[in-house]
């Protein structure tokens, strides 16, 4: 006989951004479904839902209405957008990438860029940080 896998629910716990933990399980349908039933999704605002926060990484569920814009500059070490649904568009002074849903983009230049979505959009924002300070090696 197999073992039976274990679903454990990170929204259990009082505060479930700042959890001690090494095994972190999300459903993002149904995260996704909760934020698109909640007063701001209504009113046409950026929604967004911290799942993880650490000393050196933080993974934010996020969704974008149509024709949304955002200006941002990559300061920390690495940042990686990933399409749950949707189309967003990644623009830098250089270059734009489309991404669809299933795409993937890391970022690890510290440069100004802008998203944009064409329709409405779900990415998994994930931020590092090589932050050491203060911690004793």
């Amino acid at each position: 006989m197999g073992k039976k896998a274990t679903n454990i629910n990170p929204f259990a716990t009082r505060d479930y951004r700042f959890i001690n933990t090494s095994l972190l399980t999300y459903d993002l349908p149904s995260l996704v479904d909760t934020m698109k039933h909640k007063q701001a999704w209504a009113e046409g605002e950026l929604n967004a839902m911290v799942l993880l926060k650490s000393l050196d990484k933080q993974i934010v569920l996020t969704a974008l209405h149509e024709g949304t814009e955002i200006q941002s500059f990559q300061s920390n070490d690495s940042v990686t957008f990933q399409i749950i649904e949707g189309k967003l568009m990644f623009h830098t002074q250089k270059e734009s990438v489309a991404l669809d849903k299933g795409q993937l983009l890391t970022l690890y230049d510290k440069i100004n860029y802008r998203l944009e979505s064409e329709e409405d959009t779900v990415f998994l924002l994930t931020i590092a940080t090589n932050n050491l300070h203060g911690i004793a090696t």
